[in-house]
């Protein structure tokens, strides 16, 4: 992996120009193909033994590791007759999250998210033909699909039963159950930092505050178009998504919008946390003027008598007194030991 590739400005629409970080190797794909009673999976390097290995009958998933091959992009979009601006938005890792329909296929463009330290993003668009879902994601540290591929391998729950719709829905949902993982990691140091400000335990509470701050700004960012993305599928009238996983897309809606609400609470957790911060400094702050309060106004009767006996008059009577000195140092302690008292008193310190 390498930098970030700038914004190819001016370029017309439909060129494809990869965006995101540098990669080298080969991409990887699999296609699994199955049925209710048929299940098959391989992985291959080249498109065209793709091609050859499908087989008439089988509802197909083909997951493309990796989008930095453009000429491999652009063979697969003109053998699934993709539009050339589905393509531009697959390989452009910047694109904003959003559901399209082009009549012979629909297109989800989503963000996969995983926590390592960080709250981290992959690119992922997702296809839907009528017989076929295709899948294009970045080669990094997340895979939500995982769970997805076993479910398919061991024909558990209705996954095998259904239509590469029901496939679509299924994607999309395992990655918005990532988010749930993500925010429950989020939430786990927002947690922490509150009891670390409660007790005063992190000096450096500020920079560790500015910090969740922008992993949640972040969140609210891929989550928020996220779920206009999902709104549209449930309003969509498409017919490559049929009426019978209505119910699961509305679930997917309600997953999506508990995520957000999940961020909006950490926003208002976080505000309020850096209010306790402030206070806590102001207060400490306080603290510190009070006692320097304290000390001076407990000294400062002390300065002046030492000042007006500091002055340089050749007839001053008490300093002809052979105990004037110890009388001196007598009124001073007096005077402080009383203020003291009296400051002790009024819980001043």
């Amino acid at each position: 992996m390498g930098k970030k590739k700038k914004h190819n400005v001016g370029a017309p629409p439909g060129e494809l120009y990869y965006s995101g970080k540098v990669q080298e190797g080969r991409v990887k794909l699999t296609l699994i193909q199955y049925s209710e009673n048929e299940f098959l999976e391989q992985d291959f390097y080249d498109l065209s033994e793709l091609v050859k290995a499908k087989k008439e009958g089988l509802l197909k998933w083909i997951n493309i590791d990796g989008i930095h091959k453009l000429e491999l992009i652009e063979h697969l979009g003109k053998q699934y007759n993709i539009h050339p601006l589905t393509l531009e938005d697959i390989v452009h890792v910047e694109s904003r999250p959003k559901f399209e329909d082009y009549g012979h296929y629909v297109v989800a463009i989503m963000k996969m998210l995983y926590y390592e330290n960080h709250v981290h993003s992959e690119h992922l668009s997702i296809v839907l033909f009528e017989d076929t879902v295709i899948s294009f994601q970045e080669p990094h540290g997340g895979d939500a699909f995982d769970i997805i591929r076993n479910r398919l391998r061991q024909a558990k729950g209705r996954i095998r039963k259904m239509h590469a719709d029901y496939l679509f829905y299924a994607l999309i949902d395992a990655v918005v159950d990532c988010y749930f993982s993500v925010i429950e990691k989020v939430s786990e140091k927002v947690e922490q930092l509150d009891e670390e400000i409660i007790y005063d335990k992190h000096r450096l509470a500020n920079l560790k505050i500015h910090d969740l701050k922008r992993e949640v700004v972040f969140l609210r960012k891929q989550l928020g178009p996220a779920r206009e993305m999902v709104n549209n599928i449930v309003r969509n009238e498409t017919d490559l998504i049929k009426e019978s996983n209505d119910a699961y897309l509305r679930d997917l809606q309600d997953h999506i919008i508990r995520a957000l609400d999940s961020i909006e609470s950490f926003r208002e957790t976080l505000a309020g946390i850096m209010d306790v911060y402030l206070s806590n400094n102001s207060f400490k702050m306080n603290e510190a003027m009070k006692a320097l309060t304290v000390i001076s106004s407990i000294f400062i009767p002390v300065t002046f008598i030492v000042g007006v006996y500091g002055m340089n008059f050749k007839y001053m009577p008490e300093l002809q007194s052979p105990y004037a000195y110890w009388i001196l140092w007598g009124i001073m302690l007096t005077i402080m030991i009383g203020m003291g008292v009296y400051f002790k008193r009024k819980r001043w310190w």
